[in-house]
């Protein structure tokens, strides 16, 4: 590795990794980015994991908030070959009854599809979509104050509850189902206090932007926001998996994109008994079985609302849903996961030759399982579309040693970096003023395990480089960096 100085060293070029270099460097500094694979990307990268020509995203796929971000509405990815596509639907829920419920593009929209529960799907959301915009620099980042506090408190109102008692307010399958498969994005029980928090903000984002793709793959993003960073005269160097920080070159600063497992490893001299003690406290959530296929053609799914969704949530009912999440989240088995799939060659045919086909799908499984779940995934995948299995070609399975091995920052093949409870939403990793300062004054964390969490949005990695701007290199709030990021 160069040996030359620089301001700022960073650790890992996943979204927040490149956010922080991004910010570090639009401030006039000089800044290194160091990765241990070969490409960058982190959660952003996309390969070709089943046959030659098919393109498959290894972890996330659907990206909403790189076009609500903050931190993602100031960068000028498109002229750095960045196209996002739209699917003509976010996401749908299909039923063993038959039909689907929808997450369409407005309120009123999705509303007409929920018959009875359309008023009440309307006097819960509409409010939600008017002030989110607003909200977004508050709820992506740390807790604060400042802002809007009345709306940040009637957002507060609608988080709170649980998703479970939230979704039962609701008297159609269709809106119960519906909800609940968003909140299972929170990858914990849907009785757990603040669960609601998932549904609303993920629906809010459909109704605002919709849930697009990135063309080509989600690599795509990585590469043009590493083309960004380089315009402004950043330097990458991949293929060094740092394992003790007195591998990197002198610099100001390190900002580390990763969990607190790897930073007491990495830093663990480096920090006070106290504050690493904290850290060993440190909670994981539920692990992850992740499948990818090439497929001959997309999921026949009988629901034809679902065959025009980026997204489908299989689950059927609010019941069945919140079971298997409670199951799996206390470490137990079970055979009908909750299942997130994603066909993005249906709207994105670049990622695959021929007309062919690939599509992406997960379920939560207990931390650490490495329980084989091919078979309870296409099953349920066969469920809502039969004849799916006859459209299989090839299919590369990844269980939760398999994604830790991918990328150390998946413990036990957790992917939002750390348990997101209401214990560790705004206090992860540690309750204290700057989760983003360790006790060490030159080494700040910029991971998914800072707030807001997980999710391709760059603004751990946004809030983490601010940080470090303030106390290293007395560059405060008032500069032109910070309010450029100003909804």
């Amino acid at each position: 590795m160069r040996q030359t100085k620089f301001d700022a060293v960073v650790v890992g070029s996943g979204p927040n990794g490149l956010a922080a270099g991004i910010t570090m460097q639009r401030a006039g500094l000089s800044v290194l980015i160091v990765e241990g694979k070969e490409t960058i990307g982190g959660g952003m990268r996309s390969l070709e994991l089943t046959l030659p020509g098919f393109v498959h995203d290894v972890c996330s796929a659907i990206h909403p908030f790189v076009q609500l971000s903050p931190f993602f509405r100031s960068l000028p990815l498109q002229d750095f070959g960045l196209k996002m596509i739209r699917p003509g639907l976010s996401a749908a829920h299909p039923f063993e009854h038959g039909g689907a419920a929808v997450l369409d593009g407005t309120v009123a929209a999705t509303a007409a599809r929920l018959g009875r529960d359309a008023d009440r799907y309307t006097a819960l959301m509409q409010p939600v979509v008017d002030m989110l915009p607003g909200l977004l620099p508050q709820l992506l980042g740390p807790f604060s104050l400042k802002g809007n506090l009345a709306d940040l408190l009637r957002f507060g109102l609608k988080a709170l509850p649980s998703a479970l008692s939230a979704g039962e307010k609701f008297v159609t399958a269709e809106a119960r189902g519906l909800w609940a498969g968003m909140a299972a994005h929170a990858m914990q029980p849907l009785q757990n206090v603040a669960t609601s928090a998932f549904a609303l903000m993920l629906m809010a984002t459909a109704h605002l932007g919709g849930w697009p793709v990135a063309a080509g793959g989600s690599q795509s993003i990585a590469d043009a926001m590493a083309a960004y960073f380089k315009s402004l005269g950043g330097t990458i160097e991949t293929g060094h998996m740092v394992t003790d920080l007195r591998e990197l070159p002198s610099a100001n600063v390190v900002l580390l994109d990763v969990t607190p497992r790897q930073l007491l490893s990495l830093a663990g001299d480096r920090l006070g008994s106290f504050y690493r003690s904290r850290l060993q406290r440190y909670r994981y959530g539920m692990g992850t079985f992740k499948i990818d296929w090439a497929l001959e053609a997309p999921a026949p799914f009988e629901a034809q609302e679902c065959r025009r969704a980026g997204t489908v949530h299989l689950g059927n009912t609010l019941e069945e849903i919140a079971q298997y999440e409670k199951s799996a989240f206390r470490g137990q088995e079970a055979d009908k996961p909750f299942v997130l799939y994603t066909q993005s060659s249906v709207f994105d045919p670049s990622r695959t030759p021929d007309a062919r086909h690939t599509a992406w799908a997960y379920c939560h499984v207990p931390h650490g399982s490495t329980r084989d779940m091919t078979t309870a995934i296409e099953s349920q995948v066969e469920r809502f579309a039969p004849g799916f299995r006859d459209l299989i070609i090839d299919r590369h399975t990844m269980n939760t040693a398999a994604l830790e091995q991918y990328n150390p920052n998946y413990i036990g093949g957790d992917i939002n970096g750390g348990l997101q409870d209401i214990f560790q939403l705004y206090t992860r990793p540690l309750m204290q003023f700057s989760p983003y300062r360790t006790s060490a004054p030159d080494i700040f964390l910029c991971s998914s395990a800072t707030p807001p969490g997980g999710g391709v949005h760059g603004m751990c990695g946004y809030h983490a480089a601010k940080q470090a701007l303030k106390d290293v290199f007395k560059i405060n709030s008032s500069d032109a960096i910070v309010n450029s990021l100003m909804i």
